[in-house]
């Protein structure tokens, strides 16, 4: 069973990579231009699984580069503990 594959677990998943990468000393810079390019790869590579990461695929497809930010920087701040 894939993280992608449940919603919650995809969010879990997420935040902890992202913690980690916090305590590793990564700056929010990197940390969000890392979230644009996997929401580029996810995009581009993994059909969605459930409902909300559909919505987040449509909305990533209609969006500007600069909406696209905003999108990931969103996903960000939704996983943080």
């Amino acid at each position: 069973m894939s993280v992608l594959d449940n919603w919650q677990d995809w969010k879990r998943f997420l935040g902890n990579k992202m913690d980690n990468a916090a305590h590793r000393g990564m700056p929010e810079e990197a940390i969000n231009k890392l979230a644009l390019e996997i929401g580029d790869y996810l995009h581009a590579n993994v059909d969605p699984k459930n409902e909300q990461e559909r919505v987040l695929s449509d909305l990533w497809s209609v969006a500007s580069e600069s909406e696209q930010k905003v999108l990931a920087s969103c996903m960000m701040k939704l996983v943080q503990k």
